[in-house]
Order: structure tokens, then sequence, then C-alpha cells
């Protein structure tokens, strides 16, 4: 629908089963788009899916798209990691066109009133999901500049993004910065012919979901009755009654990839089912 034909797209955090990175680098290759997929390491989520293979998994699902593809395990807070991620994307396949930061951090202790919020929890936060956005937003850019043919970057905020609440403040805050960072860069790389945008979705049923079920609900439940009652609880505040799919976002970031959306940028797109009404 949307011929991604020839691009190459690098999508970070993408070694989840049932994550929104895995989810945006299938969809991109469905569209036609060569696929570079990251995340901190080959199987992110060993500990709660020992089946599931995790980066090689999702190269070997585009490589059957008859797509090419590869994976690089790297930090995205450390500047010399993100720089040699991106050189190996454009060593591999010649150039770059697109780059979708999905990356962030589990959730864990950092869900806590600010009272009780530790210096160390704030800071492992902010250290992924903003100085991981930059990072990359910023190596990227400087290939794209360099390249002079425009391209794509796409950030992942989230409805905390937009919208605060109790118990999320050092990711509500991570998440507000991506879109004032998001900004900042569409007036800067405009006239280049780069666009930035950023996705807003509301809790996705990802692996991260028992984390935050595990933070929330009463620890006398059992992880399955922890896991069952905060997706309930969610799908309250949702309109459209569920919550968000890999596959809701992905649809968006496909979107904004293509030349459909050539003259969007510097919008942040609530993929939030109504719970979030801009």
């Amino acid at each position: 629908m949307y011929n991604l034909n020839g691009k190459v797209a690098l999508v970070t955090g993408a070694g989840g089963r049932n994550g929104i990175g895995r989810a945006i680098a299938l969809r991109l290759a469905e569209e036609g788009a060569d696929v570079v997929v990251n995340d901190v390491a080959e199987r992110p989520y060993a500990a709660d899916d020992t089946e599931w293979g995790g980066l090689s998994d999702v190269v070997s699902e585009i490589v059957a798209m008859n797509r090419r593809a590869i994976s690089v395990v790297a930090d995205v807070s450390e500047a010399q990691q993100v720089a040699e991620m991106v050189e190996k994307t454009v060593s591999h396949f010649g150039k770059i066109d697109i780059l979708v930061n999905n990356a962030g951090t589990k959730a864990g202790k950092d869900r806590v009133p600010v009272v009780d919020l530790a210096e160390e929890d704030w800071d492992r936060v902010q250290r992924v999901n903003v100085k991981g956005v930059f990072l990359c937003c910023r190596e990227v850019a400087r290939r794209l500049i360099a390249q002079g043919t425009g391209g794509k970057i796409i950030n992942l905020s989230s409805l905390r993004g937009k919208q605060g609440a109790a118990s999320y403040a050092a990711y509500s805050a991570s998440k507000f910065a991506v879109i004032g960072l998001t900004q900042s860069l569409a007036h800067e790389l405009a006239p280049h012919q780069i666009n930035v945008n950023a996705l807003c979705p509301s809790l996705v049923d990802t692996e991260r979901v028992a984390h935050l079920a595990s933070a929330f609900m009463p620890q006398d439940l059992s992880t399955d009755e922890q896991h069952a009652e905060y997706v309930r609880q969610s799908e309250q505040s949702v309109p459209l009654g569920r919550l968000a799919e890999g596959a809701d976002v992905a649809k968006m970031a496909a979107f904004l990839a293509s030349e459909e959306a050539a003259y969007l940028t510097g919008v942040s797109i609530p993929v939030a089912g109504g719970a979030l009404m801009d």
C-alpha cells in the first residue's frame, strides 16, 4: 500500500515477540523495506519467553518475506554503540532512509510516586527513553543530511507523553521530552526534506504489561491474575474497548514512513483507541 521498495529502515527495540518494534519491522518489510532490527540483547525477554529467539527470529521472518534484514545488538544510550549500529546499517545496505526509535526501558521501580522515586531509577528511564532517542536521531540525521535524499524519523512517545498520571512521573517526563525533541528536530531537518514525527500509543499488550501488572496489581495475586486484572482495568478507559496491539502502531508507522505522509512533520499522533482525543 505504501510502497517502501528500495528503502532501508532501522528499528530499535525490536527483539520482543509481542513488542511494538517487531510489529513495525515486519510491517515495513511487508511494504517493501529492507530492515535493520536492534535491541540491547539478542533475546531481551529470554527470561519471560524461552522459546522466542529474539532478533534472529525477527530477521528470519523478514527474510521469509523476500526482504533483506540484519540485526545489531546495541545499547541506544551509548553514543559509540549507536554510531557503530548506524555504520553497520550503511555499510551493509549502502544507505539509511527510515529510523524508528522504539527502544525504551522496562517498567520497574520507577512506577512509584515522586516522593518514593529513587534518583537512579529516574536516571535509568531518561537515559534510554530520552538520551537514546537523541543519540539515534543525531547519528541518523547526520547520515540523512549527507545523503541528501530526504528521509523519515519516527519517534515512539506515548499517551503518557501527552497526559501525565500518578506513579508515571519518570516515564511521562521522558515521553513528553520525546515530543519536544521531535518538534525541534522537525524544524531543523525540514530544509533537508527529512520528516520527523512521533507516535503516542496507549497501553499495548506487549511483554512490558507483565512488568506493569507486577508493579501496580496486588501482590497476593498470581502473575496471570495480575496480568488479567491490569488488562481489564486498562481497557475500561479506552472508548474502543480494547488495548492497542502492535499492529495498530505499526500501521501508523508505515504511513509516516511513506510518501503518503510527505507533508506531515512535527506531529505527535495518538494511537489510543479514543483514550486521548487531540
